[in-house]
């Protein structure tokens, strides 16, 4: 398949392997996080950690929206849910992550809530405009990727009239999180050095490779923006490496063939109309991080749930024994977790980092890595 099977070349890949390996100094170690959990699971997937030399570690970081959304937002849209006359629209991911008594909004579609599984938002769109009698919530949730339509969305609503829609947004910015990352203390327990990062590919072919400057001008650390195939993952490596090596902090741009330096105009145009960020907002495993979510402005107010509902927004602690905040901190790999394929499985899970197609434990479940290293 063009723009696959070429990224995907064993050969090529071998290749990569040996080139990486040539460039390892020796007595140095190399600490790469790759943020987006779609790197995660190209690197699980594809075995990419058994091709680099063991000087190089790759570390997992918090890019799965689904597994950094605390579990209090999760009991404000089931609360929503639960009252009369409203449906709520959602993905399919979302309806499985556990909640406070492990309940989840598909326990509470089963106890009767009006929840529905959509592919997008304009999905739930139509379902508002099928049902003019009911309160249609969207409860929106991702990285700048998945902003840009919801925001087309919220602009639909007030231009058609759609009284009935509203929408709950979680929408949460990857620079903010990165930043969160590197201000860890490294003195304290479990201590995450991350000298470099793989930059996220769709996040970047909306927000561009600029906001990334910070990183390597005032952190510097090196960021490679890299794409989801084996290839582009152990290419941006190699350029990591090569940065680390001589002493460089810069943004590189390996998914050339889809990011561009300013990004997507446009959607970010768009997002500026209908949203503003938050001054606050929590994240699984990091906390309350400042400026580092959005909200809905207050010319689209009347489609904000969180002000039609009066939303209290409660700060609700994670599941006890539950490891998922410090693999989203890059701290635990998942089969560290005493959970991990016990309690905590794809069909019984006890964190969201198990339950999203993004999340690192479920990456490692599906692909069967840590079986590999438990042998060992």
């Amino acid at each position: 398949m063009k723009y696959i099977d070429e990224y995907r070349d064993g050969a090529l890949a071998r290749k990569l392997a040996g080139a990486i390996a040539a460039e390892i100094q020796p007595g140095r170690r190399y600490n790469i996080m790759e943020f987006c959990g779609g790197h995660t699971h190209a690197i699980a997937r594809f075995g990419i950690e058994d091709l680099l030399p063991p000087e190089v570690r790759l570390i997992h970081g918090p890019g799965c929206p689904v597994c950094v959304l605390p579990v209090g937002r999760i009991d404000d849209a089931m609360a929503i849910a639960a009252r009369p006359g409203v449906i709520l629209c959602t993905y399919a991911d979302l309806m499985r992550v556990p909640a406070s008594n492990r309940r989840s909004l598909q326990s509470a579609k089963a106890d009767g809530a009006d929840i529905r599984m959509v592919y997008s938002v304009e999905d739930a769109l139509t379902v508002a405009a099928e049902n003019p009698a009911a309160q249609v919530v969207f409860f929106a949730i991702g990285f700048e990727t998945t902003t840009p339509p919801t925001a087309l969305a919220l602009v639909r609503a007030k231009a058609e009239g759609l009284a009935n829609f509203s929408v709950f947004c979680n929408h949460v910015l990857t620079p903010s999180a990165m930043e969160a990352i590197l201000a860890q203390p490294q003195d304290g327990p479990d201590p995450v050095h991350v000298d470099a990062f793989v930059g996220p590919a769709h996040v970047s072919m909306v927000i561009g490779t600029r906001p990334y400057e910070t990183f390597a001008r005032d952190h510097h650390r090196p960021v490679v923006i890299a794409g989801f195939e084996p290839l582009d993952v152990m290419q941006a490596v190699l350029m990591l490496v090569r940065q680390i090596n001589d002493g460089r902090h810069q943004v590189e741009n390996e998914y050339s063939r889809a990011v561009v330096p300013e990004g997507n105009r446009k959607a970010q145009a768009l997002m500026e109309q209908v949203l503003e960020r938050r001054d606050s907002f929590e994240w699984r495993g990091l906390g309350a991080l400042p400026d580092s979510a959005l909200k809905i402005r207050d010319s689209f107010a009347d489609f904000d749930a969180e002000r039609r509902f009066e939303v209290p927004a409660r700060s609700v602690p994670d599941p006890k024994s539950c490891e998922c905040a410090a693999i989203l901190r890059g701290q635990r790999r998942p089969e560290e977790c005493k959970l991990f394929g016990t309690a905590c499985t794809p069909e019984s899970p006890i964190g969201s980092c198990m339950v999203s197609s993004e999340g690192a434990c479920a990456a490692h479940w599906t692909f069967g890595r840590f079986r590999e290293r438990r042998r060992a």
